[in-house]
């Protein structure tokens, strides 16, 4: 478990676009910024960024709560809030919780013992919003939830930074569409892996829109197999492997996750019962875990992934906190980063790393 502070340098600020009329600014230290841009073409720029001082907040810590943070996105994730925080002069605390509830309501109340200014979390459990909004609101300092929303406990929405769940699920969706289609719409000896974090909302706001778009293209519902999983890569194996096992029959077959890892353990699943690479279409969301595959050059069945830059999600949100603690200026309730659909020959010029 993780509990320290981290100095670096900062890095650019990835491109956001903000939902409910209002404007996500970027972080700039001395020197106007660059206007935050919607990822739909043709979009205008939002309002004119904030200079914020880079002594803006000295003195003040920050908190960065997260689940899973060893996954390379949360890993990400924490050294971009690093970065923008520490570049204006504040301190960090990062806490990883793992899976565990109890866990993550103990680290909200250490941090606000310990006199944080403000919080982001990415929850292990939706269900334990009202009781880190009970806690903060009664500390009275900002929060902002990353990844997955959370709610009060009078049923309002926390402040969000991350990515439309459904827009990703359509992408995927699209992708593998495109690539069944590709293959001549075969569907005998044919079956998709749906690799499922069906305890969280944004989890299946992904998942359900690509089941959406596979059998809106013709493909048969009863031929997609949910897979549930907690969100890694050892769980999703475990428990496609009973299905793939269960279904010889099954001789192709297409996966899609909540992210990089659910489809990871899929093929990794498929691999040990003997399904080659050309005979699975899976298509990523992270890019993180399918860009380590294609830069081996190892044949694989990640044909292609959705690119998500934690990095980029951890500098906004920051952001937004430290003008929040540091400006007294009012968090946006939504705000939604953009995304890259990538395959093996477009990944290096799309600017995933691995």
């Amino acid at each position: 478990m993780e509990n320290d502070v981290v100095r670096s340098s900062p890095r650019r600020l990835g491109r956001f676009r903000t939902v409910a009329a209002l404007s996500l600014v970027a972080l700039t230290l001395g020197a106007p910024g660059v206007a935050a841009q919607d990822a739909t073409p043709g979009a205008t720029p939002a309002a004119s960024p904030v200079a914020i001082p880079a002594d803006a907040a000295v003195g003040l810590t920050f908190g960065l709560i997260q689940k899973n943070g060893d996954q390379q996105y949360f890993v990400d994730e924490a050294r971009g809030f690093r970065e923008v925080v520490e570049a204006a002069g504040g301190e960090v605390i990062i806490q990883d919780v793992v899976l565990d509830s109890n866990a993550t309501i103990s680290a909200v109340e250490t941090m606000i013992g310990a006199g944080v200014a403000a919080i982001a979390i990415v929850v292990p459990d939706q269900a334990i919003g009202p009781a880190v909004v009970e806690r903060t609101t009664a500390a009275g300092i900002p929060l902002i939830a990353f990844d997955d929303g959370i709610k009060a406990g009078d049923g309002a929405d926390v402040p969000y930074s991350g990515f439309d769940g459904t827009d990703m699920g359509t992408s995927v969706g699209t992708k593998a569409v495109e690539l069944w289609q590709a293959a001549g719409s075969p569907t005998d000896g044919v079956g998709a892996l749906s690799v499922e974090v069906q305890t969280l909302s944004v989890c299946n706001d992904r998942t359900n829109a690509s089941r959406k778009l596979m059998t809106d293209a013709g493909f048969p519902e009863e031929n997609i197999y949910a897979v549930p999983y907690d969100g890694t890569a050892p769980a999703a194996l475990d428990a496609s492997a009973t299905i793939v096992t269960a279904h010889p029959e099954i001789t192709t077959w297409i996966i899609w996750g909540c992210n990089d890892e659910g489809v990871q353990g899929g093929i990794r699943a498929l691999e040990s019962t003997g399904v080659t690479a050309d005979n699975m279409i899976g298509v990523g969301l992270g890019a993180y875990l399918a860009c380590a595959e294609w830069k081996s050059g190892n044949p694989t069945g990640f044909k292609a992934a959705l690119y998500i830059s934690g990095y980029d999600n951890g500098r906004a949100g920051a952001t937004l906190l430290v003008q929040a603690a540091a400006l007294g200026m009012p968090l946006p309730p939504y705000s939604v980063a953009p995304t890259a659909m990538t395959t093996p020959e477009n990944y290096v010029e799309a600017g995933v790393t691995c």
